[in-house]
């Protein structure tokens, strides 16, 4: 350590001396009349935080050499391995592991506590899945109108869990697969597929056909091209929103560590609660409620 960490590390050790002996005298005093706690214990918990914080900085920054500097560096694609004799990208190992989870859990699930079901008072986890179906059930009836395929709910429900793993798999310090071009379109392919399919599975072709060339059967040669153009810009734009997106919440997070250096100790974490909880579960709910939009716009039929 240099002189200076020095001279501020006994600093921060006498703050942090005396926020804990006036933590622990505003610990021993009786609540006031109106029952409310003394306003100086918040204040010196406050300073001891920042007291521990700060030293504890100090410390990694000495002992690493890590000094704050502001650096961005990032690629629109994964990076890529060997494996087995196929160049495969790191987020779609990564992709393929959060499925093998996902399908493990589930498994557990319906081993254990699917069996346990209680029609009379659901609890626990029972009810957190029970939410959970109820969430996407209501989503699905709200965005989709008359016609509703029975296995449009837990499709929906399955793409929002292979997202939300995905964006978790950024805590163990893995890339998100969702901040990768290549697998925000592949799931953007998924809405433009399963839009097509269930578009021709209530009305037929020539429905969808009738669909894609509005209530005019005069414009309907000219509105056909115009409509495949625009249904086939789907994917480009689900899957480019998402990646922004989510690239952003990953180089918020990579630029804070990098500024703080040596002091980024516990605040990426916190960070995290939201980059990686919070952000990615508002960002799945767009792309689920635009799905369904443009699946119920597919399986509506105009009429003439």
């Amino acid at each position: 350590m240099t002189k200076t960490q020095i001279i501020e590390a006994g600093v921060a050790a006498v703050v942090l001396a005396v926020c804990l002996v006036l933590f622990i005298l505003n610990t021993k005093k009786t609540p006031a009349a109106n029952g409310k706690k003394p306003k100086g214990k918040k204040l010196s918990l406050i300073g001891m935080i920042i007291a521990a914080w700060f030293l504890i900085g100090l410390f990694i920054s000495a002992l690493t050499g890590k000094t704050g500097k502001l650096h961005i560096a990032f690629e629109m694609f994964s990076e890529r391995v060997e494996l087995f004799g196929f160049s495969l990208a790191k987020t779609t190992l990564t992709g393929a592991g959060v499925l093998v989870v996902l399908i493990l859990l589930l498994v557990v699930l319906r081993l254990t506590v699917i069996r346990k079901f209680s029609v009379e008072q659901p609890k626990g986890a029972q009810l957190a899945l029970e939410t959970a179906v109820d969430f996407i059930d209501n989503m699905v009836k709200g965005n989709v109108h008359g016609y509703q395929p029975k296995n449009l709910q837990p499709f929906m429900l399955s793409i929002a869990l292979y997202m939300f793993g995905c964006a978790l798999s950024e805590l163990f310090g893995l890339r998100a697969p969702t901040s990768d071009l290549t697998f925000t379109f592949a799931l953007g392919l998924t809405t433009f597929v399963s839009m097509n399919v269930y578009g021709i599975k209530k009305n037929g072709v020539g429905g969808r056909l009738k669909n894609m060339g509005g209530a005019v059967p005069a414009m309907r040669p000219l509105m056909i091209p115009l409509k495949a153009v625009s249904d086939v810009s789907i994917p480009v734009s689900l899957g480019a929103r998402l990646f922004g997106n989510m690239l952003g919440g990953m180089l918020v997070m990579d630029l804070l560590k990098g500024v703080l250096g040596g002091y980024a100790s516990g605040l990426p974490a916190i960070a995290g609660l939201w980059f990686n909880l919070a952000h990615p579960g508002i960002q799945i709910y767009i792309f689920v409620t635009l799905s369904l939009t443009f699946i119920n716009e597919a399986m509506e039929l105009e009429e003439a």
